[in-house]
């Protein structure tokens, strides 16, 4: 009697934690010079010391970082990127399935059962992965050109810095920004994701496989940076400020409205949607092999037992 093909044995949720995490830190690997860029797009014409420099576009950014501070600017802040990914992107992802069908309970799955595992996942993986979040976006905004002396010298250097000087309430600083963050991101990039991959494969325009990942995985790029980037360029701001020059989430809002105009809600969209694009494709694609691979080791191991 045969046992169980791959296809039909559901990943662990070992499994699925282990490939979320790995795969996100292939991802962020990859395409962390697109989200300095963005994080620096996001601060420019915040204050007269970052007027110096302007910076245009995602090449032109890219590039001036290069040329200006060096290419492994590009990669500043990447070791707290990857402990984000470990700490965050392993349970935002890997966890989504399991919470899907713990609110599903037995019934068909829905777009109320999805949206609620989106919530959960996203509300986690902010609370535990907030101080990389802020370390990482700290690190990628700060410059050593003009006579401007870097705040942190590493990322250890900057959590020990961040602790003592603001506290431990300074490594959860924006939270509340990156929980909202976090819920249309989860809300967009993992529902339109799973919806958009029911729906090429129950449609027969794509088989369950690579082409449609990625395809599923770049339109849940585009929707989630558009819906997400007022959120994520004042999350950057408030995060990257010094202590008293905003009193409030609502105050750093509004400040960016009357001095910059709406537009700055939306700056750094393009590298914002070409990293999360990028970003979508990899760890998707990664996640979905790498998952089948490991299960399918599983199932082999388990037939040569038997």
């Amino acid at each position: 009697m045969m046992g169980p093909t791959t296809s039909d044995v559901h990943p662990t949720m070992a499994v699925k934690l282990f490939s979320a995490g790995v795969a996100a830190c292939v991802a962020d690997a990859i395409t962390f010079p697109l989200d300095t860029a963005k994080v620096r797009l996001q601060i420019q014409g915040e204050s007269k010391t970052s007027s110096a420099i302007r910076y245009k576009g995602v090449l032109g950014t890219v590039t001036t970082l290069a040329r200006t501070e060096g290419p492994m600017k590009l990669y500043g802040g990447l070791p707290a990127g990857l402990q984000r990914q470990i700490s965050s992107a392993s349970l935002r992802i890997g966890l989504y399935d399991t919470f899907q069908e713990f609110f599903t309970t037995g019934r068909e799955s829905s777009l109320g059962s999805k949206i609620s595992a989106g919530l959960t996942t996203g509300a986690v993986a902010v609370f535990i992965g907030q101080p990389t979040e802020v370390v990482k976006v700290r690190l990628q905004a700060q410059s050593h050109l003009h006579g401007l002396k870097p705040r942190y010298t590493g990322t250890y250097n900057a959590y020990r810095i961040i602790a003592t000087t603001e506290g431990l309430t300074g490594l959860w600083k924006g939270t509340s920004l990156n929980l909202a963050r976090s819920i249309i991101i989860n809300c967009t990039e993992l529902v339109t994701y799973d919806l958009m991959k029911e729906a090429l494969v129950k449609n027969k325009v794509l088989a369950d496989g690579v082409p449609c990942h990625a395809v599923a995985a770049v339109i849940a790029g585009f929707c989630t940076t558009v819906l997400s980037s007022p959120v994520d360029v004042v999350k950057t701001r408030f995060i990257n400020s010094p202590p008293g020059q905003y009193t409030s989430v609502p105050n750093c809002a509004m400040t960016m409205l009357a001095k910059e105009g709406p537009s700055a809600f939306f700056k750094g969209l393009v590298p914002a949607f070409l990293r999360l694009g990028s970003w979508n494709v990899i760890m998707f694609v990664c996640f979905e092999q790498l998952k089948r691979e490991l299960m399918r080791s599983r199932q082999t191991a388990v037939d040569c037992a038997t």
